[in-house]
């Protein structure tokens, strides 16, 4: 017997007019949001390798389809030009394409796999934002205060951090990270140099400003003894009972930050 189909309608034109790319569109998630933008209003353009599928709903939609590796930078790139040729505009980037990575202990993790993995799930979702946020400015580039891709590298420990202290724990091995800021290493150092556009700036300038406007604890910047301090008690049987934990040590500096699940203009 099949099951009537559950999914409650909301049809309300809120994206009238607007034009999306979706990823991963063909099935499942990336399909659903595909027909609920399109009852709303939007030119959905479907991006996938699932080229049956995508095509039959994209037809059924009054959308595009375009086969769409999201590991191949160009693939990405080809679909969100398919929406500007088709429309002249993208307004919605939705990066749902994704693949499951392999399982097992991390003491045999095929590296092979990973990057395989990596390459779809981080680098199809940086290509989207990439190119959907340059259609988006038109062709323009915009500017940054830090680096997207060393804070990548940096919120894959925490996940990691977590997962392996899930596994280890039944070992009785603990894993915990620290994320420090408003230390003024020469990486931040060299950071705040290129911000500021001053290449002799010194370290005691740096901290002079992580002082002043870098922390919630005014009058006071990080020093390498407080991530010193910091390991030393994770170290210890002092944390005993601590494991899967990130310890932010910032004077608050990024308490407020958010995450991005899609990008929309």
């Amino acid at each position: 017997m099949e099951l009537a189909d559950q999914t409650p309608k909301f049809s309300t034109n809120r994206l009238m007019g607007k034009v999306a790319v979706i990823t991963g569109g063909a099935r499942g998630i990336g399909a659903a949001t595909a027909k609920v933008f399109a009852e709303n209003g939007a030119h959905v353009v479907i991006a996938d390798i699932l080229d049956e599928l995508g095509t039959t709903l994209a037809d059924s939609i009054g959308g595009r389809y375009i086969h769409c590796d999201v590991s191949n930078e160009s693939d990405v790139e080809s679909a969100i030009q398919l929406a500007i040729t088709w429309k002249g505009q993208l307004d919605i980037m939705f990066n749902n394409a994704g693949i499951s990575g392999p399982d097992g202990s991390i003491t045999n993790l095929d590296m092979n796999q990973l990057n395989s993995l990596l390459s779809v799930n981080v680098n199809g979702i940086v290509h989207g934002i990439k190119h959907a946020a340059r259609a988006m400015i038109n062709g323009g580039r915009g500017g940054c205060l830090g680096s997207h891709a060393y804070s990548m590298s940096k919120e894959a420990i925490v996940g990691l951090a977590r997962t392996t202290a899930c596994e280890l724990g039944a070992y009785g091995i603990r894993v915990n990270c620290i994320s420090p800021h408003g230390v003024p290493s020469e990486m931040l150092v060299n950071a705040y140099r290129k911000f500021l556009k001053k290449v002799d700036m010194k370290g005691e300038e740096v901290s002079e400003i992580i002082a002043e406007r870098g922390s919630l604890l005014r009058g006071r910047c990080g020093r390498f003894e407080d991530v010193a301090q910091a390991a030393l008690f994770l170290a210890s049987d002092d944390a005993g009972f601590i494991t899967a934990h990130n310890l932010v040590m910032d004077g608050g500096y990024t308490s407020a930050s958010t995450s991005m699940s899609f990008i929309y203009h």
